[in-house]
């Protein structure tokens, strides 16, 4: 009897809009739910088939949703769903002011830009200002920030589809104190040098960036670097660098990071790991020994790359550094003097020690230009050095040197340096994210005035599709560990870089059986393929593979930032 009237209750209950009975749960409802697909958490452990809901910005559950609602709801059967990518050396910083949509990373899944190589985009005095402006290419912008915290809050301002977060460039903080010369920095100058550091860290900044291979930050020395970082360790920030040599003075390069590691502290990263020129490859393993033990002595020494045999810088990387002190215009005017010029040319024709010659180690036929500051010289793009000398009469070093003087700038140019096995050796280190070393454009308007580096649009993509799937280097959980949490965690970052309830809702849906880089050296503006839909703070920015317009990225601030004493 008392089952049957419970039954009897239970079928009211059902058959009563209004029913005051209350036993009938209410379903759940998000704002979207991802049904179906192999979630990848990001820590690197096996997929598991399920469903992914979030509310607002937010991961909101992850399980079986089956009786959930959702105003979105997508079928990702088949699919693979993971955090949003990280890209850990973006060059985005001035494309992003030109297209906010970030087209090229956000089809590879790239949901987080983190800057700050070299130059950041702050802080700025009027000098720096300048300096910046005359650097300018094809992108032009009024600056009208001053410090790195203003620069970011500008682009979240203006509208941009992913994340951005940046270190403070050493390159940037000597320019704003010490100049552009070959000068030691005084105490003075040092400790202002830290209070810009501490003020960055404080805005949000992740930590020093340097890039010593370049004039003028090959002039700062390793004691100024580490009184940079100590000051950045103060707020729990970290070191990264372009290190002093790539080339023949690898290990003693490799040494200095570890160096400024130890006497600070801080964790840091080697940007873009390579032994470049075919005499150096060999290197690569013995520093693979040198960070394992950095790392064995608890030392948090990490690298990325990027997954080509060749890098992309100017033609200031096939110069003497004494040349260029003094900044661009020193440097331009050096270069019309016959006797320095016939000195450059002797110094550029020979292997070097005290300055990384990448004409050297990759050779005129492999050096490639991509893009020109002056018009009428952009019908060079997509030759090489050699065939641009040979049609001048003239050698590869006197070529290059007119071309500087010709185009006012350091001539956008690709190197061809390293070996493919040293890159699926790369690719197969547990301690090595990536990072596409490039803007994020695309294959239209102001950016059809130069070329690129297939990095721009095929890092992410060519990791999932060739090294993981195609040649099986890593299986593809350890891929996506490896663009999500491995970055996350080496930035310091809150929140991301995993599929974990109440993290921030950036998320991918691609498949792994199609998705494949396209861009090559010959034709680099090609989008990568595979990429389903891209998540940002949990709005839609790519669906079905086409961007939707929106614009939801937003700043993310590292461990210093003052905010998170409100939170």
């Amino acid at each position: 009897m008392i089952r049957i009237v419970k039954r009897g209750i239970a079928v009211l209950c059902l058959g009563i809009a209004l029913s005051s009975c209350g036993t009938t749960p209410t379903a759940e409802h998000y704002d979207t739910i991802i049904r179906g697909g192999d979630i990848y958490d990001g820590l690197g452990n096996a997929p598991v088939q399920g469903d992914v809901a979030f509310s607002d910005d937010r991961i909101a559950k992850i399980g079986d949703l089956a009786d959930a609602t959702a105003t979105i709801e997508i079928d990702a059967t088949g699919m693979a769903v993971s955090p949003g990518f990280i890209n850990m050396l973006s060059w985005a910083t001035e494309s992003l002011i030109e297209d906010g949509r970030g087209m090229s990373d956000i089809k590879l899944g790239v949901t987080l830009e983190v800057m700050g190589e070299v130059w950041s985009m702050g802080p700025l005095n009027d000098q720096l200002r300048a300096v910046a402006t005359a650097r300018q290419g094809d992108i032009k912008f009024d600056i009208t920030w001053n410090t790195l915290g203003e620069y970011l809050e500008f682009l979240e301002n203006k509208g941009i589809s992913p994340n951005v977060a940046s270190y403070v460039g050493a390159t940037t903080l000597r320019i704003l104190e010490v100049g552009l010369d070959d000068t030691k920095a005084t105490p003075e100058q040092l400790a202002r040098m830290q209070d810009h550091v501490r003020v960055a860290m404080r805005e949000g900044a992740i930590g020093v960036g340097s890039s010593l291979i370049y004039a003028p930050a090959f002039f700062a020395d390793t004691d100024e670097m580490i009184a940079l970082v100590s000051a950045a360790a103060e707020y729990g920030g970290r070191y990264i660098s372009h290190i002093r040599n790539e080339g023949n003075r690898l290990e003693e390069a490799v040494a200095e990071l570890i160096e400024i590691s130890r006497a600070t502290g801080a964790p840091a990263e080697i940007y873009h790991l390579k032994a470049a020129g075919q005499s150096n490859w060999n290197k690569l393993e013995n520093v693979f020994g040198m960070i394992e033990a950095a790392r064995a002595e608890g030392l948090a020494i990490t690298a990325d790359m990027y997954t080509y045999t060749a890098g992309a810088t100017g033609l200031d990387a096939a110069m003497p550094l004494w040349v260029q002190e003094g900044g661009n215009e020193d440097w331009f005017k050096r270069l019309e003097d016959p006797e320095i010029r016939a000195r450059v040319i002797a110094e550029m024709r020979t292997d070097q020690d005290d300055w990384e010659n990448l004409m050297h180690h990759a050779g005129p036929d492999g050096v490639l230009f991509i893009g020109f500051r002056n018009p009428d010289l952009r019908h060079l793009i997509g030759k090489t050095l050699q065939e641009v000398a040979d049609m001048r009469g003239l050698t590869p070093a006197e070529t290059a040197i007119e071309l500087v003087v010709e185009d006012r700038s350091r001539v956008d140019t690709v190197y061809f340096l390293m070996s493919e096995e040293n890159v699926a050796k790369k690719v197969a280190k547990p301690w090595v994210s990536f990072g596409s070393d490039a803007e994020a454009s695309a294959p239209e308007g102001v950016f059809l005035n130069s070329s690129s580096h297939p990095r721009a649009y095929g890092t992410f993509a060519r990791v999932l599709g060739k090294y993981s799937r195609d040649e099986g280097v890593i299986p593809l959980h350890e891929a996506i560990r490896k663009m999500t949490s491995l970055p996350a965690a080496n930035t310091g970052i809150r929140d991301r870089g995993q599929l974990t309830e109440g993290y921030s809702a950036d998320v991918v849906i691609f498949d792994p059986r199609t998705i494949a880089d396209h861009a090559t050296f010959e034709d680099p503006l090609q989008y990568a393929t595979g990429m389903q839909h891209v998540f940002v703070n949990g709005e839609q920015v790519l669906r079905d593979g086409e961007h939707t317009g929106a614009v939801p990225g937003r700043v993310v601030r590292g461990p210093g930032w003052i905010g998170w004493e409100d939170q």
